[in-house]
C-alpha cells in the first residue's frame, strides 16, 4: 500500500497515520535461524557506526538469527526530508538512526513503530535523560541510542600563566578563574559569541526553564519566564569574559579555529572540536585539556543540551520482530559499551561510562548526561530553529542591553508564529 506524503517544515511530515503491514510466519520465529533467509535493511547516519562496532554486530545478528544484515550510511545533508519519504512508503528501511530531538515529529505522524514492549524487556535502565526523546504521547517510539554534549576546552599554558593550578569544580569558581585570567595575561578568557544557542539551552536546562507553554491546544513561547531569563543572565555572564561578536553564533567563525591561535583560554563546545584546533595548529595539541562544565554547586554539573540519536523501527517495516532483534543486539551492553568506547559517545547506560577511560573529552561530557536535557520535545518546535532562529535573536538583544523579559516580548511574535505553522 502506497501511502501520500504531505510536505511540511523542517523534519515534520505526513499527517497520514502509518500502520505497521503484517509480516509473514517466520516472522515470530526467535532463536538461530529462525528468520533465515530475510534481509533486514538499517540505515545509520556517516560517523555514527566505528568500523568494529559494525563488524561485530553484523556478525553477532546474522548468527543469532540466520538472517542478513544491510547497513546503509545515509548522509546528514538531507536527511530529514529523505526519513520523513520512507517513512510514508509502503517499503520503507526497516530500522532507523534519527536524530533524537527529530523523534517526537516522526512519531507524530505515526511513522514508527511502538516500542513498549522492548522497554521493559531491555530497557530498564536507559538514562532517564536520553530516554525521554524516544518517547511521545506517552508512548516508546524509539530507543536510545547515544548523545554528546558541551564540555569546557581550555588552553594549559594559558591558565599555568595565570597561576591557576586546578579546573574549576563550581560555576563561580570558573568565573573568578576566567577572571583571573583576564588579569594575569593578555589572552581572551573565554571565545563564547553571543548566539551559542545551544549552550544556552543546556543553560536553560540548569535552571529548570521550559521555553514552551502550553495555551489552550497550542504551543506559545515561554522566554519571558524569569527562569529563562536567570539562564540568560548566567550566559551574560560568561559573555563578558569573551571579545566574541555579540550576534554572530560559534561556526561563524569556527570556535575551534579561533582557539587554535593560542590566544584564547577557553571555549565551551563539543569535544571533537579539539581536532578542528589541531588541524588549524598542529602545536596547539599538547595544551589542550578539558573539563566538565560546572554548575552552581560542587558535584553537580551545568544542564547541558543533549544532542544525539536514537534507533526506530519503521511502522510500514514487515520485519517488526526481526527489527527487535536487531535493537536487541545492537542495545545491548556489550555493544553499547563497544560503541561508547569506539566512536567517544556517552552510551544509554551510566553503567557504561567506564567505556570511555581513556578518552578525556568524552570523559568530561560524561558527568552532565545524567541530567542534561534537549530542545522542547515537540514536533512544533522543528520550525524554530531555522534561520533567523529567534532565541538566537533574543540572546543577542539581551547582550546588547534589553532586559530578558524586554527581549522576550520583542521575538515572542515570531517564535509563535513558528510554532503554529501547519506541519
Amino acid at each position: 500500500m502506497k501511502r501520500g506524503l504531505i510536505a511540511a517544515t523542517g523534519v515534520a511530515a505526513m499527517l497520514v497515520s502509518v500502520a505497521a503491514c503484517g509480516s509473514d510466519g517466520d516472522d515470530n520465529k526467535a532463536g538461530a535461524d529462525g528468520f533465515k533467509g530475510q534481509t533486514l535493511t538499517v540505515w545509520a547516519m556517516d560517523g555514527s557506526t566505528p568500523d568494529g562496532w559494525t563488524k561485530d554486530v553484523k556478525a553477532a545478528f546474522e548468527k543469532k538469527t540466520g538472517a542478513k544484515l544491510k547497513l546503509e550510511i545515509q548522509q546528514w545533508n538531507g536527511i530529514q526530508q529523505k526519513v520523513t519519504t520512507a517513512l510514508s512508503e509502503s517499503d520503507p528501511p526497516d530500522v532507523l538512526e534519527i536524530g533524537n530531538t527529530q523523534t517526537p515529529a516522526y512519531a507524530e505522524t505515526g511513522g514508527l513503530a511502538e516500542l513498549d514492549d522492548l522497554k521493559k524487556s531491555i530497557g530498564a535502565d536507559w538514562s532517564k535523560s536520553m530516554n525521554d526523546s524516544s518517547v511521545y504521547d506517552g508512548k516508546q517510539y524509539a530507543a536510545p541510542w547515544y548523545v554528546v554534549n558541551r564540555v569546557v576546552l581550555y588552553n594549559k599554558k594559558i591558565w599555568a600563566e595565570a597561576g591557576i593550578k586546578d579546573t574549576p569544580k563550581t560555576r563561580t569558581e570558573f568565573f573568578k578563574d576566567l577572571d583571573t585570567i583576564q588579569k594575569k595575561t593578555d589572552a581572551e578568557p573565554i571565545y563564547l559569541p553571543g548566539q551559542n544557542w545551544y549552550f544556552f539551552d543546556g543553560l536553560t536546562v540548569g535552571t529548570g526553564a521550559d521555553l514552551v507553554k502550553k495555551d489552550g491546544d497550542k504551543w506559545v513561547s515561554n522566554l519571558a519566564d524569569p527562569k529563562v531569563g536567570k539562564a540568560m543572565d548566567i550566559y551574560k555572564q560568561y559573555q563578558s569574559f569573551s571579545d566574541a561578536p555579540k550576534d554572530k553564533d560559534e561556526a561563524t567563525p569556527q570556535q575551534a579555529e579561533v582557539f587554535a591561535k593560542g590566544k584564547t583560554g577557553a571555549f565551551i563546545g563539543m569535544g571533537w572540536e579539539a581536532a578542528l584546533s589541531i588541524k588549524a595548529n598542529p602545536k596547539i595539541e599538547k595544551d589542550i585539556g578539558y573539563f566538565t562544565i560546572p554548575g552552581e554547586t560542587a558535584g553537580k554539573p551545568e544542564g547541558v543540551f543533549l544532542g544525539g540519536s536514537n534507533l526506530a523501527i519503521a511502522a510500514g517495516s514487515e520485519k517488526q520482530e526481526l527489527a527487535k532483534e536487531f535493537l536487541k543486539i545492537a542495545l545491548n551492553d556489550t555493544y553499547e559499551g563497544q560503541l561508547a568506547k569506539e566512536g567517544g559517545v556517552i552510551p544509554n547506560k551510566e553503567s557504561l561510562q567506564a567505556r570511555l577511560k581513556g578518552n578525556p573529552a568524552a570523559q568530561a561530557a560524561a558527568p552532565a548526561a545524567a541530567t542534561g536535557g534537549t530542545t522542547p520535545l515537540i514536533p512544533e518546535w522543528a520550525a524554530v530553529e531555522n534561520a533567523p532562529n529567534p532565541v538566537k535573536t533574543y540572546m543577542t538583544a539581551v547582550l546588547t542591553g534589553k532586559s530578558p523579559a524586554e527581549a522576550a516580548k520583542s521575538v515572542e511574535g515570531e517564535l509563535n508564529k513558528r510554532l503554529s505553522q501547519e506541519r
